[in-house]
């Protein structure tokens, strides 16, 4: 059912080429090449520049480009709720995460979902920034996602749980058993900053709450690059209790001063309209986590 050319329009947009296009989509490179001529000409104008570099969008390409996948993503929700209606316990699964949550929560919920429904085809697409994964999903890219209230977008969300958020230090460190890192010390004493796009992150709120800046003294772009620092001792970091459930440094956790969370949840642009794949698996992400995950106290 899915337009074709749309579908390839869109991958087009986001690999910039036809060669990555065809070996997404399973065409040939002029099988693509083709489709997009073709769609220009029913349109009447250019979408793509093409060079040696790859196909870039025209301005007309970028003005039309969100349309197009308004259509691909009412056109796949249309198919999935045939197939539902034809083959009950099938259908299809898109889901966007963090790595921590796809790493500790995932694999449980996936295990307890699939197998009630093992005809449903499952995808899941990793993402480090939240801007960017709301973006996707807004656009029909994913059928729900976990996010970090308050969504940027206006999604319907489905709380799940508090995720403590925690100081880090080297075992060695003089506050490493203290019953809280003083506010004092977030400011003075050096922070290892994990880089985000986002422009403001769960971290960001942890000195606001405190009325501090932070003294930063590394950017690193890797969670695990910062502990491996902070275990040697360079400075203090901040996470949350569900990212350093996998860490594989020796850590010491300490809480701040002021008790600090993140709030997760999982988010569909409408619940109304979602399928009745995704209303099944926001049900099971509900049950799992009530019952299976427990936030530090």
């Amino acid at each position: 059912m899915a337009n074709q050319k749309y579908e390839a329009f869109v991958t087009v947009a986001k690999t910039g080429s036809f060669k990555k296009t065809a070996e997404i989509l399973g065409y040939t490179q002029a099988g693509v090449s083709y489709m997009m001529s073709s769609l220009e000409q029913e349109m009447g104008t250019a979408l793509f520049t093409r060079g040696h570099s790859g196909a870039r969008l025209t301005a007309d390409g970028r003005n039309l480009l969100p349309w197009i996948q308004d259509v691909c993503a009412s056109e796949h929700a249309l198919q999935m709720r045939l197939d539902e209606l034809r083959h009950v316990g099938g259908g299809s699964l898109r889901v966007a995460a963090f790595a921590s949550i796809a790493v500790q929560w995932l694999p449980g919920i996936m295990d307890v979902f699939l197998h009630d429904r093992p005809n449903i085809e499952y995808e899941l697409v990793i993402y480090e920034s939240q801007d960017e994964m709301e973006a996707a999903t807004w656009r029909g890219e994913f059928d729900c996602c976990f996010v970090i209230l308050p969504a940027t977008l206006d999604f319907f969300t489905i709380p799940l749980a508090r995720d403590p958020l925690y100081v880090v230090l080297p075992p060695e460190h003089p506050l490493a058993d203290a019953p809280f890192f003083p506010k004092e010390s977030l400011a003075s004493e050096p922070y290892i900053k994990v880089r985000s796009s986002d422009d403001l992150t769960e971290f960001d709120s942890v000195f606001a709450q405190h009325d501090v800046e932070p003294h930063v003294r590394y950017v690193m772009d890797n969670d695990y690059a910062v502990m491996g620092m902070v275990n040697k001792g360079f400075g203090f970091s901040l996470f949350p209790q569900l990212v350093l459930e996998s860490a594989p440094f020796e850590l010491a956790r300490v809480k701040p001063e002021v008790p600090t969370y993140r709030e997760l949840a999982i988010a569909v642009r409408s619940y109304s309209r979602a399928s009745m794949a995704t209303k099944a698996f926001i049900e099971c992400v509900r049950k799992w986590v009530a019952e299976e995950w427990t936030p530090a106290q």
